[in-house]
């Protein structure tokens, strides 16, 4: 890790923000431009192809580039870093295959997505624990599934419901790095939290709008969201909670 990673946690929020502005910005100068490849040419959902998938994927593709530009050494003494990484790799598997999602692989998609969940709660880990965000969170999941379960029939009214506790448990888990009192925030944790909330956002989007009822102007609000969460998740692993040593030491107990 580098010295301005180091040094990092002992600045203010806004300087910390301000300093990784100006470190990471540059490398994420492709993930914006194939974002706003991806709204450009806004390809119709109708006609999904090969190009509309690659389209689609690209802007994650590009954060896969972002984190390999801090080196592959710092993936492999980061176990954290590399979690969010593969988590992006599934993303982009679940994004293929809601491209088709029409054709009967929306499943798949949601399975894909599932997946990221997982490897994303890992990475962001079970310290601090924060009992009580966890149940402000599992209370406002079980609205949403109250939400949402009138609308739903056969498998989906499972699939739906433990995706939804993955997703929660994920938020949980990056939002708990938060502590509003007795310490102080690192721009990495925001990043975490932010990008947690705005992921749920998205994909409560696509629930109301598949299963529920239109959703006005749903695909920009979830593509919207979906990147830019998915780009703060990957800017939380620039500065890794969890060195390998750490890891090690903390299975060793």
């Amino acid at each position: 890790m580098d010295a301005t990673s180091r040094d990092s946690g002992a600045l203010s929020l806004p300087n910390q923000l301000s300093l990784r502005v100006k470190s990471e910005g540059p490398k994420l100068v492709p993930f914006f431009k194939a974002t706003c490849v991806y709204f450009v040419l806004w390809l119709p959902l109708s006609s999904p192809s090969w190009v509309s998938a690659l389209i689609k994927c690209l802007p994650i593709f590009c954060l896969w580039l972002f984190l390999l530009a801090h080196g592959l050494g710092f993936l492999l003494a980061h176990p954290s870093a590399t979690r969010i990484f593969v988590g992006l790799v599934f993303s982009a598997l679940g994004d293929a295959f809601l491209i088709w999602q029409d054709e009967g692989y929306f499943v798949h998609g949601l399975l894909m997505f599932a997946v990221t969940h997982m490897f994303y709660a890992s990475a962001f880990g079970m310290r601090p624990l924060a009992l009580r965000t966890g149940l402000v969170m599992a209370v406002l999941s079980g609205l949403c599934y109250a939400l949402l379960y009138s609308c739903l029939t056969g498998a989906f009214t499972y699939l739906v419901g433990v995706y939804m506790a993955l997703i929660s448990f994920m938020g949980w888990r990056a939002v708990a790095g938060l502590q509003l009192v007795g310490t102080a925030w690192r721009w990495t944790e925001l990043a975490a939290g932010s990008g947690a909330l705005l992921f749920i956002v998205s994909d409560l989007t696509i629930a109301l709008n598949k299963f529920c009822f239109p959703v006005p102007y749903s695909r920009a609000l979830i593509m919207s969201t979906y990147y830019a969460a998915q780009m703060l998740i990957a800017l939380s692993a620039v500065e890794s909670r969890e060195p390998v040593e750490d890891y090690r030491a903390s299975k060793a107990k």
